[in-house]
């Protein structure tokens, strides 16, 4: 979309003339520096999945998307994920329910870790100790003590840690970025960002198979730290629903709005936060909310607002809009649109209650001051960012992992910054469990 004026149009005639597009629509570029070279047959990186369910497969079919990345095993605590990933990948595919098979071959440099929350911490650090780089799934952390022992792991070991918030690696995201620090839209002092889903399988509603059992899963290895209880073919399929495997939709959504948010603006983390909500319609005896909204104050000058709703009455939505005191920029799926209004430079004036002489007097003072039409300016614009068709940010931040392997690089989602973003979003499930203010410090990565 344009909002027309006379800088537009110009640009407009010229762009035509010029053979051009239309002002106001840009296609943003990949991020590539220079063409792939040919990977050498003695520089494949060889990985394995830790943790088979639908977000594993599907960051592994990324993975192996980058060139030279193979995939060479898969450990999943269900019998028949197993079996599916030969299917995927070949029956030459190692597959055990036991990663620390995995951790023990010589042959595998990295792992992909897929599993419950609850899993990450323990997962990410034997594989790192084994002396495997380590793509962990987002949220980095289950409980606030996992975060330290995970950085000082990935320290003390040398080893590659990146987290899969995907969007930090986006080209749009990366747009944004730099339109906001290029002062596009003024002062940043608002970010609200909201992903609202109306369906069973979008509220965490997924498929049990007809074979689930305690002889095809094991549910021991499944339990891990989170309390021993009978087997359950629900919390074992759709783990997300309960708190002692999962981070409710904070974990789950609020931390991919924050990795972005943080991205972004370049902040370590808001110092303060508010949140509240409740379980509103999936009462199918989970016990973490369904709806949730959160506030958060930010030291740069910000706020950030949040709302995840899985009752919302409509198609699956999301949003992140950046407000600044001269524009906007908002980001959806597939690019961004930043809006521009600038603020009349004449105030204005309310006079209707006065009576007629001082009516009189007070425009004509006001006119004085600000003489006809010098309050008319440009009426704004609008322009487009979009990203190419078929994009994937994941494939992007996998070969930004895979690039750190080989070349011993920091990641762009470390664990520090992994650390950061999923330490603010579980602010939100303690500030609705304990129904007050809680306070963060986004320097010492704790509770204030």
């Amino acid at each position: 979309m344009m909002v027309w004026n006379r800088r537009n149009f110009l640009r407009a005639a010229g762009a035509v003339s010029a053979g051009g597009v239309l002002p106001g629509m840009h296609l943003l570029a990949a991020q590539e520096a220079e063409p792939a070279k040919p990977v050498a047959a003695n520089d494949h990186i060889q990985i394995a999945l830790i943790g088979a369910g639908g977000q594993g497969m599907n960051d592994t079919k990324a993975a192996v998307q980058v060139p030279g990345v193979k995939l060479v095993a898969v450990a999943d605590c269900y019998n028949g994920r197993l079996a599916r990933s030969k299917e995927i990948w070949g029956d030459d595919v190692f597959t055990t329910r036991d990663y620390n098979e995995i951790l023990a071959r010589k042959d595998i440099d990295a792992v992909i870790i897929g599993t419950p929350d609850h899993w990450h911490k323990q997962a990410s650090v034997d594989a790192m100790k084994a002396g495997k780089d380590v793509y962990c799934e987002k949220p980095m952390i289950h409980l606030y003590s996992d975060g330290p022992e995970m950085i000082e792991t990935a320290r003390s070991t040398k080893r590659i840690l990146q987290i899969g918030s995907q969007r930090v690696s986006s080209v749009i995201y990366a747009k944004a970025k730099e339109l906001l620090q290029a002062g596009e839209i003024g002062k940043l002092n608002m970010v609200t960002a909201y992903w609202d889903r109306n369906s069973a399988i979008g509220a965490w509603d997924y498929t049990i198979p007809v074979d689930a059992s305690a002889e095809t899963c094991d549910w021991p290895r499944f339990l891990g730290s989170a309390p021993k209880i009978a087997w359950s073919s629900e919390q074992f399929f759709q783990w997300r629903k309960w708190k002692a495997y999962g981070s409710g939709v904070a974990g789950d959504l609020f931390v991919h709005l924050f990795s972005g948010t943080h991205f972004i603006t370049g902040s370590k983390g808001p110092v303060r936060a508010m949140a509240t909500g409740g379980l509103r319609y999936w009462k199918d005896g989970r016990d973490v909310d369904d709806v949730m909204l959160g506030l958060f104050d930010y030291r740069e000058g910000f706020n950030l607002s949040l709302r995840v709703n899985f009752v919302n009455g409509g198609e699956e939505s999301e949003a992140l809009l950046f407000t600044g005191d001269e524009g906007s920029i908002e980001i959806g799926w597939t690019g961004l649109t930043v809006t521009r209004v600038p603020r009349q430079k004449a105030p204005g004036y309310t006079i209707e209650t006065f009576p007629a002489d001082i009516r009189k007097a007070t425009v004509a003072e006001y006119d004085k001051k600000y003489p006809p039409h010098s309050g008319d300016g440009d009426l704004g614009s609008s322009e487009k960012y979009s990203a190419p068709k078929g994009y994937s940010d994941s494939y992007d931040h996998f070969k930004n992992f895979f690039e750190c392997v080989r070349t011993r690089r920091q990641p762009v989602e470390d664990a520090v910054f992994g650390y950061r973003a999923a330490g603010a979003a579980l602010l939100s499930n303690l500030s609705a469990e304990k129904g007050q203010v809680v306070h963060w410090d986004p320097d010492a990565m704790k509770l204030a």
